[in-house]
């Protein structure tokens, strides 16, 4: 997502990205890309600082709070300041305007390779709305925590983990390393119920756990 009030540089920027394969989706002010990153949840956020209605300092304070979001700065050479407070507030890299394109689309991929390395190392699964973190074993719905027993847990990171895969009741009892009163595959359909009910708006169309009927269940991917 690129945030900046001059066109001409999202235009410029834009092309870049789509010609390297990015989507790309653009705000022009703060308040404008805090409803933008909250619905699309982008991967990485270019950011101007000096822009109207809400500078790019304040989207920061407000955004970091509920995303790990990679954040590149676009900033002035008269903004030393503020280019260190962006920094301080969680802002991953900065360019200074004017910046040369080869360069711009370097610190991207760069930004981007750290985000995943960082969210392998951290044990994070996301995956739309969803947000599964091994290392506490919590789960995010749209930022919100979500309380879930150690089997819900298990079942949703296998499932999540590998979105389109079909699982078997058999194959998900192996995954849980079940108790040994859980004999009975049909107990895997309890806990999908359960599931759906924490996580889904209707379970009864479910956008996230699919049932493939004859097999099992499978994770939707977004």
């Amino acid at each position: 997502m690129i945030v900046d009030d001059e066109a001409r540089i999202i235009s410029m920027i834009s092309a870049y990205l789509r010609q390297g394969g990015y989507r790309v989706m653009a705000a022009a002010d703060g308040r404008e890309a805090l409803l933008l990153a909250r619905q699309e949840k982008p991967d990485l956020i270019l950011l101007d600082i000096m822009m109207p209605e809400m500078s790019g300092l304040e989207f920061m304070r407000l955004y970091k709070q509920e995303s790990r979001t990679p954040i590149i700065l676009l900033t002035a050479k008269v903004e030393e300041e503020d280019k260190v407070m962006g920094l301080d507030l969680g802002a991953d890299d900065y360019v200074t305007k004017p910046f040369g394109m080869h360069e711009l689309m370097a610190r991207v991929r760069a930004a981007l390779r750290r985000a995943e390395i960082g969210e392998s190392a951290l044990g994070l699964v996301l995956s739309g709305a969803i947000r599964v973190e091994r290392s506490s074993r919590t789960v995010y719905l749209q930022g919100r925590r979500i309380d879930l027993t150690r089997t819900e847990f298990d079942l949703l990171d296998t499932l999540i983990s590998n979105p389109g895969r079909v699982f078997s009741r058999a194959n998900l009892l192996d995954s849980l390393r079940t108790s040994v009163y859980e004999i009975n595959d049909r107990i895997i359909d309890l806990h999908v119920k359960n599931l759906r009910a924490k996580l889904e708006d209707d379970p009864r169309q479910p956008h996230y756990i699919e049932t493939v009927y004859g097999v099992g269940y499978r994770f939707l991917p977004e």
